[in-house]
């Protein structure tokens, strides 16, 4: 006779179904095969109902649908897909066909007014990093312990998130992404959230709250690794550009007005700085003139009083050898006439549902002002038209375009086109009418905008160190921006913006720059000049380093475009299961061959950098170093940016 305890052994291992899951072993409602496959799903029952993905016997994902009835159950239809009937909808899933080793399914339902279902991954598995998510402002990394709370999921000022693109993965090779139709809000790691991250759909602003029913649709998968799960989403649900951006602001540096002037310009100014670039010994792609060049904001015609003479200005610059382009915004203050009430009258602004343009942004005070309807096409002609103008008169050979996030316009905005988009068809609408101006054009936001061949600067970066939105960030954020489909990132000012009277101090200064040598682009605003002579000499050295591996960085551009891979990439991509590449936050890869390790911290003049497996030659010392290993307390002062490059002959005994 048995033991009542291998009697309740028996009767788990039958619950459970396999073994290896005993400990959390929960009752199982059904389980259930794709046609055709050996992906089953499974459906679980305790306080919360479960379902997970299965490859075979193993477990890949595991969901848990908090707001959801637990006496459910799964059906399957004549297509092949599983249908769960929860009483106020109904959950579809469907299996989509998938290259070898990935398991994708789309998870699908209609939530109807007043409802948020709430669906949640948990993020503290055992060793497991989290990348993807929002660019922010203070951008942690990797991104599981950021905390969001009810989080509306569209670019926003808010932590001046410029790119809010629906897509997370993680180092067990699971990813996530959410439909673009899905007014999707975040919980994570929020009050009775903690250590999870949750998906929920809800008709309510900043969204179209006026739907009596909205789409919930999220897909859900997995692959062999980290690097296969996001190369396998770039494809399916991110573009990749086709085309790549001017090559001359890869080279060669971009001078920019904003840092060291901000709204003090005129054309006494813009000539003067031209004239020290060039007495100083610079070389450049262009000079950008900045904030308060317009007779108001939105008129787009140039002040007479600061520019009288904009075309002789700029044809002079060229002489010079400077390109020059203008920093544009889609803004009208209401103060700003005739345009103001020409716009208004002909429908040309956003209105809200009180059918006023109110709205504030950081040039104007509050309801002082006007957003541009990028969703009508016929105000993207009119909008265009101006810009074209605007070149002609004044010799410009291309723009900055700032703004686009969602929150500058009105509450509760009428826009045009599907409403189920509403609002980020304005990101897109606007990003896509500039991003027509050619290759040059560099703009600060994003909305499945990844195909076009068009710069992205990173959100503003203040003239810190760390977390605090400083030079640490700018790697993160960079880093964050290539997984999130958008490989031409200009690293804006380097030394960071100055706010708050805070202008860069010569350390800094000189290791931002270092830490933008790899990077596509180099942006000053703040210059070498202002400090001292070893300044000038440190900062020419790593310009002319920039334009020495230019060749390299354009190399990865038109990659890009063939594949969709990152040109900048975190480390773990030379490893995708190296665990302590996966958590490294201070080194990243230009390419798969070089890797870049600067010096991020004030007064530090060694550092410990990490190299994955491979042979990896010292950019300094040209010493051969093989992966995995740790370098401890590298050697750099100021004027040393430690680098690697991947040796390619292997030694015969490796």
């Amino acid at each position: 006779m048995y033991s009542k305890s291998v009697i309740f052994i028996w009767a788990l291992l039958a619950l459970c179904l396999n073994p290896l899951e005993l400990i959390s072993c929960q009752r199982v409602e059904q389980r259930f095969k794709f046609p055709n496959s050996d992906v089953y799903l499974r459906l679980l029952h305790s306080t919360k109902l479960q379902y997970q993905i299965m490859k075979g016997s193993k477990t890949v994902q595991t969901i848990t649908l908090v707001n959801t009835a637990t006496n459910n159950k799964l059906m399957q239809t004549d297509s092949g897909k599983f249908t769960l009937n929860t009483g106020d909808t109904t959950i579809e899933f469907e299996l989509i066909p998938s290259e070898a080793g990935v398991v994708h399914v789309r998870v699908s339902r209609t939530v109807p007014y007043g409802s948020q279902p709430i669906d949640c991954v948990d993020l503290d598995i055992q060793n497991t990093h989290w990348y993807g998510g929002p660019e922010f402002k203070n951008h942690y990394w990797p991104v599981e312990k950021q905390t969001l709370t009810n989080f509306s999921y569209v670019t926003k000022e808010f932590e001046n998130m410029g790119v809010a693109e629906r897509y997370w993965f993680n180092t067990n090779g699971q990813f996530y992404y959410v439909d673009d139709q899905t007014p999707l809000f975040i919980e994570q790691n929020s009050f009775g959230y903690e250590n999870k991250l949750c998906f929920s759909a809800l008709s309510a602003l900043p969204y179209n709250s006026r739907a009596d029913k909205v789409n919930f649709v999220y897909n859900v998968g997995s692959a062999p690794n980290t690097k296969k799960a996001h190369m396998y989403a770039v494809k399916k649900f991110l573009k990749f550009p086709a085309e790549y951006p001017d090559e001359r602001m890869v080279t060669h540096p971009i001078w920019s007005t904003w840092a060291l002037y901000k709204r003090d310009i005129n054309e006494t100014i813009v000539r003067e700085f031209g004239d020290a670039i060039l007495r100083n010994g610079f070389n450049n792609s262009q000079l950008e003139i900045d904030d308060d060049w317009e007779d108001c904001y939105g008129a787009l015609s140039y002040s007479k009083t600061k520019f009288p003479d904009m075309k002789k200005l700029t044809d002079e610059l060229k002489v010079k050898g400077f390109r020059v382009t203008l920093w544009i915004h889609p803004f009208i203050n209401k103060n700003c006439e005739p345009i103001y009430s020409e716009a208004f009258k002909k429908g040309y602004l956003v209105l809200d549902h009180n059918f006023t343009t109110d709205t504030q942004w950081w040039n104007s005070g509050p309801k002082e002002a006007a957003h541009v309807d990028f969703t009508k096409v016929e105000v993207r002609t009119w909008f265009s038209d101006r810009l074209k103008k605007l070149q002609e008169e004044g010799g410009i050979d291309s723009f900055k375009f700032d703004a686009g996030e969602t929150s500058w316009m009105p509450d509760d905005p009428i826009l045009q086109g599907d409403l189920s988009l509403s609002p980020t068809q304005m990101t897109r609408d606007y990003v896509r009418t500039v991003g027509a101006f050619g290759p040059m054009v560099e703009v600060r936001s994003g909305q499945n905008t990844q195909d076009l061949p068009i710069f992205v600067r990173v959100v503003d970066k203040d003239s810190e160190w760390g977390w605090n939105n400083g030079l640490l960030t700018l790697i993160t954020t960079t880093i964050q921006m290539n997984l999130n489909g958008y490989p031409f990132v200009l690293p804006d000012m380097i030394g960071g913006n100055g706010y708050d009277d805070k202008p860069p101090s010569k350390e800094l200064f000189l290791r931002w720059l270092q830490a933008n040598v790899f990077m596509p682009s180099l942006q000053f605003s703040y210059v070498p000049w202002n400090f001292d002579a070893e300044a000038i000499e440190i900062s020419k050295n790593f310009i002319n380093m920039h334009a020495d591996f230019a060749p390299e960085i354009i190399k990865r551009f038109k990659l890009a475009t063939q594949t969709g891979e990152p040109v900048n990439l975190p480390l773990w991509w030379v490893d995708p299961e190296d665990k302590i590449a996966q958590g490294i936050y201070d080194q990243f890869l230009l390419g798969d061959d070089i890797i870049a390790a600067p010096v991020v911290q004030e007064g530090a003049v060694v550092r410990d950098i990490y190299l994955p497996k491979g042979e990896w030659k010292d950019g300094n010392t040209n010493i051969v170093h093989y992966g995995p290993k740790w370098l401890m307390a590298y050697s750099a002062p100021l004027d040393t940016l430690p680098y690697f490059e991947r040796v390619s002959e292997k030694p015969t005994w490796w």
